[in-house]
């Protein structure tokens, strides 16, 4: 059985990163954008990752070009747009694609696990959110829509 520690990804500065270094923590997982309605999201995951890192929370970003457009920018454009306008400290990582024949294996196996509304597993958009528990099963999938501060009592469960 697949678990979020079989991944291997690529940080927003190149390097090489395996998610078996998450062992033991809850993950929330989200694909960004700088973009996009929901940018103001990266606020309240910010907050999240103040407030629950200390307590084994770990959010990865995954910036997507996917919806409209919304992340054109190189890995350093998008690591300089969170510094500078929402002093990220949450784990970024390169841009992927979260949907189609060239979607990163990690979201391929999210969406599996997780599917979206009637049962879609399509990406519909960005910061669509996926929460993983200590074990590295995915436990449940977040619409774009859902404020980060809304899964509070999600995430509390898992620490």
């Amino acid at each position: 059985m697949t678990k979020l520690y079989d991944f291997e990804v690529t940080t927003i500065t190149g390097k090489q990163k395996k998610l078996s270094d998450y062992k033991g923590q809850a993950v929330l997982i989200v694909n960004t954008a700088s973009k996009c309605g929901f940018t103001n999201q990266y606020a309240e995951l910010e907050e999240l990752q103040q407030t629950y890192a200390s307590k084994g929370l770990a959010i990865l970003g995954f910036p997507c070009n996917q919806f409209k457009q919304q992340e054109k920018g190189s890995d350093a454009d998008i690591n300089a747009f969170c510094q500078l306008n929402f002093g990220v400290t949450f784990d970024m990582f390169s841009k992927i694609d979260v949907n189609g024949d060239n979607a990163a294996p990690l979201y391929k196996w999210l969406k599996s696990e997780a599917t979206g509304l009637l049962g879609s597993k399509g990406i519909k958009w960005n910061f669509t959110k996926f929460l993983v528990n200590r074990d590295g099963d995915v436990v449940d999938r977040f619409a774009p829509t859902l404020s980060p501060k809304g899964m509070v009592k999600d995430i509390e469960k898992l620490l």
